[in-house]
C-alpha cells in the first residue's frame, strides 16, 4: 500500500483571467475548485492510473471537510486527523499570461495531532510506501519528516520525500528511497545558480552522499535526470506538448514512478513513466490521467 502525507492540504482555487487588470474588477475565464497539496496530489495521480492509496494529512475548519468530503467522492481513502485551531488553506492558482501563486497558511497543528498521525501510520507494514510531500503547516518543526521516518527505520518501508529545504535536508540522514527536488530547490539548498545538467547531477550525487537512495531533479520545460542508488545516471527531454497548468507536475511525476515501480521494480522505467505522467499533468488542465500518459511514451518511444 502506498500512504501519502500532506501536512497543510488545500483547497486549490484555479483561475484564468484573459486580461488582468490591477486595482479594478477583473473576471475569470475559466476557474476551478479542487483538493489541493503535493501528497493529495500524488494519491489522485495514482488513482488516475489505476492504483490505490491511502491520504493522510490535517484538516480543519469547514475548508477541512470540503476537502475531505471531495476527495471521498473522487473514491480516495483518506484518514485526516482533524486540527482545532485555524481552517485548511484556500491557495489560489492565478493564470494570466503567466502562472502567479497565493498560498495560505493553514491550521494550527500540537504535538497531540502529530502523535496521532503517526499513531494512524504504525499500521504499516514491511513493503509499504510513504510519500512525505509539501510544506508543514506554522509551528511543525522543519524535522517533522525526519522524525516521521526515524520511528519506522526499523521497518522495510519504502520513504519518499518531496519537499523544500529544511524539511529535505534534515531527512537525508533517514536515507530516504527516493526525493524530488526540483532545479529551483536544489539551488537553493546548494545556495548556487545550476546551469547545466552535470552541474545539476553532481548536486544529485552530494544529496546521494548525505543520505538520499535515488534522486529524481524535475527540470520543467528541460526534463529531468535521475541519478540511482546503483550509479546509473538517467536524463531526458521532455516529451513534446503545450504546457497548460504546470500545478500539480512533479507531483505527478512522483506517482507515475511509483506506479510503475511498484509494477516493474525496473528504476528506468518508473524514470520515464514518471516523467510523462509530469508532463501529461503539464499538457492539461487537470490532473494526468492514464491514456494521456501513455501516448507520451509512445512519442518517445517508450
Amino acid at each position: 500500500m502506498i500512504y501519502t502525507v500532506t501536512l497543510n492540504p488545500s483547497l486549490d482555487y484555479m483561475v484564468a483571467v484573459d486580461n488582468l487588470q490591477l486595482g479594478k474588477t477583473n473576471r475569470t475565464a475559466r476557474e476551478n475548485i479542487s483538493p489541493g497539496g503535493k501528497g493529495i496530489n500524488v494519491s489522485m495521480v495514482l488513482k488516475n492510473l489505476g492504483m490505490d492509496s491511502t491520504v493522510l494529512g490535517f484538516a480543519a475548519g469547514f475548508t477541512g471537510q470540503a476537502i475531505t468530503d471531495a476527495l471521498s467522492e473522487m473514491g480516495l481513502s483518506t484518514s485526516f486527523i482533524k486540527a482545532e485551531r485555524g481552517m485548511s488553506r484556500i491557495n489560489i492558482k492565478l493564470s494570466a499570461g503567466e502562472e502567479t501563486e497565493i498560498n495560505g497558511t493553514g491550521p494550527v497543528i500540537s504535538e497531540e495531532n502529530l502523535e496521532c498521525l503517526c499513531s494512524r501510520l504504525d499500521g504499516m507494514r514491511d513493503g509499504d510506501i510513504l510519500v512525505l510531500s509539501g510544506s508543514a503547516p506554522a509551528m511543525v518543526p522543519d524535522t517533522v519528516y525526519g522524525d516521521i521516518m526515524k520511528r519506522y527505520q526499523e521497518r522495510d518501508i519504502l520513504c519518499v520525500v518531496d519537499a523544500g529545504k529544511g524539511l529535505l535536508k534534515n531527512a537525508l540522514p533517514l536515507q530516504p528511497f527516493l526525493i524530488k527536488p526540483n532545479k529551483q530547490e536544489l539551488e537553493e539548498i546548494f545556495g548556487t545558480p545550476l546551469h547545466d545538467s552535470g552541474e545539476v547531477i553532481a548536486c544529485a550525487k552530494q544529496l546521494q552522499s548525505q543520505g538520499a537512495k535515488n534522486v529524481i531533479v524535475s527540470l520543467a520545460g528541460d526534463g529531468a535526470v535521475m541519478v540511482t542508488e546503483d550509479g546509473h545516471i538517467y536524463e531526458t527531454k521532455p516529451p513534446k506538448g503545450r504546457v497548460q497548468n504546470s500545478v500539480g507536475a512533479g507531483d505527478s511525476m512522483v506517482a507515475g514512478f511509483l506506479y510503475s515501480y511498484v509494477q516493474s521494480h525496473d528504476m528506468e522505467k518508473a524514470f520515464y513513466y514518471g516523467v510523462c505522467t509530469g508532463s501529461a499533468s503539464a499538457f492539461s488542465r487537470e490532473l494526468a490521467v492514464k491514456p494521456e500518459v501513455e501516448a507520451l511514451l509512445a512519442q518517445m518511444g517508450r
